[in-house]
């Protein structure tokens, strides 16, 4: 049987750091507010005057992966961007990718999975590579949020927790079936439709009777992110447990067998009572979101990234994380590193 492992990990943060206190001198807020309900302290912003896309900041993210994996684009049978934010409404990001890395011909695929959209395009390529269709694919989470939010008081509750960035894996096939082989042991997938407009972002789109855009509908502010912070909240903290202990169940192991967990960074408030209520240890748990905030698709594949060079995460070592987001969506994978 074939199976799939990470051989590579790239990251990109804008080099611009907005604090807390920049954000004060936008919108009515403070320093004390923001980390007292979300633990974030900064994160980082492209120039807000620039072209910079999610599709650049991709190819940084890319390029160190494809370095960390000793491989070179002309390597690669298939790429994935999962996003939320991309260049444009259409076509994929993923292809603008293509463009960069130049790379014509091979499979570019977009995910719109949201915050859970890694989890989602890690098992996508897992499948694809184990049926042999292709050996090595680019998976990548870019996310550019800080020029779609509303910048304001009125904007706030959402507006403090995005950051913008990019994470990388490259994956690629392996005939190895021992235990201790480096490869993604399995992957859980969710979703809950009934949710979504929870957590959403209602225009442009065809859902209601006017055209995509209007003037009025950019008065009313439907192009920011709209959030039910308690109901967000309240699933999150249910379903990560949930889907994490079933990922252990389904191979038989234990939180105590993992030696990582990398979270979704959403919120801190949420991955430490997930971690409670999973009963893993803090020095088990990787966290980025102090400095960088919410880069959505790109949380998990930074935090792997920011993991490896911190000597937090080694050969060897079994991986858990869990994602949670609009859709509702969620699940987890297991990873021997």
């Amino acid at each position: 049987m074939k199976y799939s492992r990470i051989i590579g990990t790239g990251s990109y943060l804008p080099p611009r750091v907005w604090t807390n206190d920049d954000l004060r001198a936008i919108m009515d807020t403070s320093d004390e507010w923001i980390q007292q309900r979300t633990g974030i302290k900064e994160r980082r912003w492209v120039d807000q005057d620039s072209t910079t896309s999610t599709s650049d900041l991709a190819l940084q993210a890319a390029r160190a992966a494809l370095t960390s994996a000793s491989l070179s684009r002309d390597d690669l049978d298939m790429i994935i961007v999962a996003t939320l934010s991309p260049d444009h409404e259409f076509p994929g990001a993923a292809c603008f990718l293509q463009a960069k890395l130049d790379v014509p011909g091979i499979a570019a695929l977009d995910v719109r999975q949201q915050c859970t959209g890694f989890i989602y395009s890690l098992s996508i390529a897992d499948q694809f590579i184990k049926t042999g269709m292709y050996k090595n694919i680019l998976v990548v989470g870019a996310e550019v949020h800080s020029k779609g939010l509303d910048k304001t008081t009125a904007g706030r509750d959402v507006a403090v927790l995005f950051g913008d960035g990019a994470g990388a894996v490259v994956m690629t096939g392996s005939d190895d079936a021992s235990k201790k082989a480096p490869r993604i042991i399995s992957t859980h997938l969710h979703a809950d439709g009934r949710f979504a407009k929870e957590l959403w972002i209602k225009a442009p789109g065809s859902g209601d009777a006017a055209a995509w855009l209007t003037h009025e509908k950019l008065d009313a502010g439907e192009q920011f992110p709209k959030m039910n912070g308690k109901a967000v909240f309240v699933n999150a903290v249910k379903r990560m447990p949930e889907v994490i202990s079933e990922a252990l169940a389904a191979n038989g192991l234990t939180v105590a067998d993992v030696d990582l967990f990398v979270f979704h960074q959403a919120n801190l408030r949420i991955n430490e009572m997930v971690a409670k209520q999973l009963g893993a240890p803090d020095d088990k748990v990787f966290s980025t979101i102090e400095r960088f905030g919410n880069t959505t698709a790109a949380t998990i594949p930074i935090g792997l990234d920011e993991a490896v060079k911190a000597g937090k995460l080694k050969p060897g070592m079994l991986v858990a994380s869990a994602a949670f987001g609009s859709g509702f969506t969620w699940g987890s994978a297991l990873i021997r590193w």
